[in-house]
């Protein structure tokens, strides 16, 4: 194991706190990223994402509070986490005029130890592009570009910023295969995304931050298990169908009716208890019900419950001090 991870901790992020003048970009953050695991950051704009990258990679220094990545402090450069930590940004420029090969070796020939560049190449989906030029490549082609050359050098931390934003689900894909592959051979991989289901499919662990704090932390599940418990049920029935008993049956928090055209309407209930619910309504001829349907919770649900209860409190927490200035 490397050195600094005999803990099996790769990052150490402990109360940190970065304010520029009155602002607090980030506020108390804490979080360790375990060796071998995929750990998201999800949060709406504004939440001090960037920043935390910032401060994690080295970029800038906290104001408060303390990061330790593979034992050492980003702040410091040290040549040996340069050589094990690589990020790769939102944006990035590549040399459009050389081939993908040659963009792979010329990023190689800076780390004494790197992989081979054929099996890279390989990896991430790009052996038959390897003599096209940069400037050919599609979006999503060029994104796994910047993967094999961030890959290269064997990174024990692979930092990505949104690695699939914009991309069609072909190319989201191929780019999450890479990601999966490079968990597989061992490596640690930190995400930013604001798309769910990336966070779902990839992550073991996510964190999101609103407000520049850490609003829950937790796999994907225990989340939506936890703060994602209610599921919605949708049916149509006539327009003249009497609706009480739906307020009393098991679960249901909250019923909503909309007209429809052709003398019929669409009912959505809130409930805790889905498969009991679209039994009972199943079971009930009274209510004549067709098209039914179940949307369960998921982590979109935990993101939108997180940010919107952090908002609430912000804005509270301003009405308060209005009123005491």
């Amino acid at each position: 194991m490397e050195a600094g991870n005999r803990d099996g901790i790769v990052v150490s992020l402990h109360e940190i706190s970065k304010h520029y003048g009155s602002r607090k970009a980030l506020d108390g953050v804490g979080f360790d990223i375990r060796d071998g695991e995929v750990f998201g950051l999800l949060g709406p704009n504004g939440a001090g994402k960037t920043t935390l990258l910032e401060c994690l990679t080295g970029l800038r220094r906290p104001t408060a509070g303390s990061v330790r990545v593979l034992g050492h402090d980003p702040g410091s450069r040290a040549p040996e986490l340069r050589r094990l930590m690589a990020v790769q940004p939102q944006e990035a420029a590549l040399f459009p005029q050389l081939s993908v090969r040659e963009t792979v070796d010329l990023w190689a020939s800076v780390y004494g130890d790197h992989e081979r560049v054929d099996e890279v190449l390989d990896r991430v989906g790009l052996a038959a592009q390897a003599s096209q030029r940069v400037k050919a490549l599609s979006g999503g082609q060029a994104r796994r570009l910047l993967l094999a050359v961030t890959v290269i050098g064997r990174p024990r931390l692979l930092v990505l910023d949104e690695p699939a934003a914009g991309l069609d689900p072909q190319a989201k894909e191929h780019l999450w295969d890479v990601i999966r592959k490079q968990r597989e051979a061992g490596g640690t991989v930190l995400l930013t995304t604001h798309d769910m289901n990336e966070a779902t499919e990839l992550c073991d662990r996510v964190a999101v931050l609103v407000g520049g704090r850490i609003a829950a932390c937790d796999t994907p599940a225990r989340l939506v298990s936890a703060l994602a418990s209610t599921s919605t049920v949708t049916f149509t029935t006539p327009a003249g169908t009497d609706l009480g008993s739906l307020d009393a049956l098991p679960g249901v928090t909250a019923v909503e009716v909309k007209q429809e055209a052709e003398g019929r309407r669409s009912v959505q209930l809130r409930t805790t208890d889905a498969d009991l619910t679209l039994r009972r309504i199943a079971a009930d001829e009274r209510l004549v019900a067709s098209d039914l349907d179940i949307s369960r919770g998921g982590l979109d649900t935990v993101f939108r419950s997180l940010a919107t209860e952090s908002a609430g409190s912000q804005e509270a927490a301003r009405t308060k001090k209005e009123v005491t200035e």
